[in-house]
């Protein structure tokens, strides 16, 4: 008994090591041939304690060091997540070569094959990192794949950035980490005078960058891509490609200029401390903005770079103006202010500028990219020396980093969060007051139906809400390598309902979300309506066979549960038995094998309604588990169900009511279909004879009424019929 209790711990403490390397330099090391980092290289030193890098050896000599990106950047793509590349840079600060090693972005999966990626990212190798260092990462052409910018500029901003920390820490290329003392500026708030436009510009408060159309044709000539030179941009040579202007307006006495007194107040508000904001005005043919922020929520057209650092704008980061409040100041078409999170450093006393990505389609669905930069440096004059740099220690800068990254991304998602928690207060509501509720059929049906598709449409398509059973292995990783709410809090919708999903589960079970808030069991039930209109045959399966159905489910998420303990990629491989990311995440632009996953589960669905919740879902298992603690049991019946009313029992439709009449709490997904049934006057049993005892005894009364007696009372006198 001791060797077994022995074996077990040992076996723990292997997957609890294990899962600590995750993700690390370390973990992705034996992966890697030294050879592919650096030419020649025969093997890797171990990772240094002080900076997260090793050494890469070529007969025992360090001819590089190896890094990963993450450990020096936080940036992170589509999927929320950091995307993983290891690199070496060598004495001079050039990078002999760079592996894409992991990453969870979902655009790979919607067309684009990840060897591309790969090489792409595999072809940064040679770049000169004291360059870059020089020119504020300006010093290469960024390689765009047509729908996968966001994620290509991710990694771009990643591997310069990291590369460019690592060279200072280490010293390499005559880089040398950057000085904290020294004199610093900060912007002079006491100033609030206000200026015409002709004074904004003259003294570089706004700052322009003009192009024409013969400029733009011009430059992607030089590229010499003759599928770009046969596509020039339509108009003469003189006219205006684009005219974009760029002040920092959260400077007081720009600001005010700029905006007016009621816009900048407004502004105030808006900004939290620690933030800045840059206001863009544009006009002529191209837009700074473009349309592909109405899709994804980022505005991939233009960037804001400050040395070695880089901000992107989503559209929570934005607001648009009405007119320019400046004197003279010209028209324009767009008017923007873009909001400079506290978290991305920025510093508005030192220069930085603002890069616009110009696009040419070359292609059906192909395009190229050519970039051009709006420099800007704040005038002297606003401006004023600080006494001393604050020193702040950097656990408690990176903490404090953290949490106004969740905080940011929490504000940003106001109106979601909102939607959700009213959608949230009236199911309460609907189940707490369920027999109102459901007191008019037609009502609750219509009710039903709706706040199916507010979930599928605003909870699933629109804000990628879906739970998922990776939740919980995650979360079952994080209790076992050191739980924190960091990463839990960056998806607030996610998070909100999860708090909500474990009140609910010792109130009403699984029901709570399985049956309202789940957008892929919304789209089963609409698909299913659908089907039934179209008369579509519904299939009852004998209970028997349904009975014996039920327990796949719990094997399912037991065997993935038992992989995420050995290793959480793996499981995460194997729970795309969940069609979640394919239909609601990625909306069927998938790989065609997930695709047709998802959709041979739907049409099964049409004939038997909700049959991938009812067999298959290792999230309702999981659900379904910790439900058998509900203190409640909130669905009402009669004694005579089941014995021998057996309406509720064929019509539930999921079968979870069994022949005798009970409710198995297990797989009832509280659709409240039996309390309709409970309260039907054409339907119920029990509701009829109680209506027909009913109308006999108002009968008897009225005719008491009227001073006759009742028909079979002694006294009465016999009817006549004629």
């Amino acid at each position: 008994m001791r060797a077994t209790y022995f074996l077990l711990a040992f076996a723990l403490s292997c997957l609890m090591a294990l899962s600590a390397q995750a993700d690390s330099l370390a973990s992705f090391l034996p992966e890697i041939e030294p050879a592919e980092l650096a030419p020649g290289a025969d093997a890797f030193g171990p990772v240094r304690e002080d900076v997260k890098v090793a050494p890469v050896l070529k007969g025992g000599e360090t001819v590089a060091w190896a890094f990963l990106t993450s450990d020096f950047v936080g940036t992170t793509g589509y999927s929320g997540k950091p995307i993983h590349v290891v690199a070496a840079i060598d004495a001079d600060a050039v990078l002999t070569g760079v592996k894409l090693v992991k990453h969870s972005e979902p655009i790979v999966l919607i067309g684009i094959p990840n060897s591309k990626m790969v090489a792409l990212t595999e072809g940064y190798a040679g770049l000169d990192l004291k360059r870059e260092a020089e020119t504020g990462g300006e010093g290469h052409d960024l390689d765009i794949i047509s729908g996968a910018t966001v994620t290509i500029m991710v990694i771009d901003d990643s591997l310069v950035r990291a590369g460019i920390k690592v060279s200072r820490a280490l010293g390499l290329g005559g880089l040398s980490p950057v000085q904290a003392d020294g004199p610093k500026r900060e912007i002079d708030t006491g100033l609030s005078e206000t200026y015409d436009w002709a004074t904004l510009s003259g003294d570089g408060s706004v700052r322009r960058m003009t192009l024409d159309i013969g400029q733009i044709n011009a430059a992607f000539e030089a590229t010499g891509d003759q599928r770009a030179i046969r596509r020039p941009e339509p108009g003469e040579p003189d006219d205006t490609f684009i005219d974009m202007h760029m002040a920092l307006v959260s400077v007081p006495s720009i600001g005010k200029s700029l905006l007016g007194e009621a816009e900048y107040a407004n502004l105030v508000n808006w900004l939290d401390e620690g933030e800045h904001a840059i206001l863009v005005l544009g006009r002529g043919a191209y837009s700074f903005k473009g349309s592909g922020y109405v899709r994804g929520g980022i505005f991939d057209r233009i960037q804001l770079i400050q040395g070695d650092r880089s901000v992107r704008f989503f559209d929570r980061q934005q607001r648009r103006l009405g007119e320019v409040a400046a004197p003279d100041a010209p028209s324009f078409t767009e008017l923007d202010i873009f909001r400079i999170p506290a978290d991305s450093e920025f510093d508005p006393a030192e220069p930085f500028r603002l890069q616009l990505l110009v696009q040419r389609a070359v292609g059906a669905v192909e395009k190229t990219f050519l970039t051009f930069d709006l420099g800007y440096k704040l005038p002297e004059n606003y401006l004023l020396p600080l006494a001393a740099p604050a020193v702040v220690e950097d656990a408690t800068d990176e903490a404090a980093a953290k949490a106004a990254l969740w905080q940011r991304i929490w504000k940003d998602r106001t109106v979601e969060i909102g939607v959700l928690g009213v959608m949230l207060l009236v199911l309460t509501g609907t189940f707490f007051f369920q027999f109102q509720a459901t007191a008019n059929a037609r009502f609750f049906y219509w009710f039903r139906i709706g706040y199916l598709t507010l979930t599928l449409f605003f909870v699933g398509w629109y804000a990628n809400a879906q739970l998922s059973v990776v939740n919980l292995m995650a979360l079952a990783g994080s209790l076992r390598t050191g739980f924190t709410w960091d990463a839990f809090l960056l998806d607030p919708l996610v998070f909100i309902q999860w708090f909500a999903v474990a009140a609910a589960l010792l109130f009403w079970g699984r029901g709570a979300y399985c049956g309202w808030l789940c957008p892929f069991g919304a789209l089963q039930e609409l698909t299913n309506k659908i089907a039934r209109a179209f008369r579509v045959p519904q299939w009852t399966l004998p209970w028997g066979l349904n009975e014996r159905l039920w327990p796949l489910k719990y094997m399912i998420f037991l065997g993935l549960f038992g992989l995420s303990m050995v290793s959480i990629p793996l499981a995460e491989t194997y729970a795309e038995i969940e069609p979640f990311k394919t239909a609601i995440i990625l909306k069927f632009v998938r790989d065609w094998p997930f695709v047709v996953f998802a959709v041979v589960l739907l049409l099964i669905g049409l004939f038997i309604e909700r049959f991938y919740c009812r067999y298959l879902c290792p999230l309702g298992a999981a659900l379904a588990i910790p439900a058998r603690i509900r203190m409640f049991d909130w669905l009402k019946r009669y004694k005579e169900c089941g014995t021998p009313c057996q309406t509720c029992a064929n019509e539930c439709p999921v079968q979870a009511i069994h022949p005798t009449g009970e409710i198995n709490p297990n797989e009832c997904v509280t659709c409240l279909h039996c309390q309709v049934l409970y309260q039907s006057e054409s339907k119920c049993p029990v509701v009829i004879k109680q209506i027909k005892r009913r109308a006999k005894v108002g009968t008897a009364d009225l005719k008491g009424a009227l001073g006759q007696p009742p028909a079979n009372h002694p006294n009465a006198k016999p009817q006549t019929v004629s």
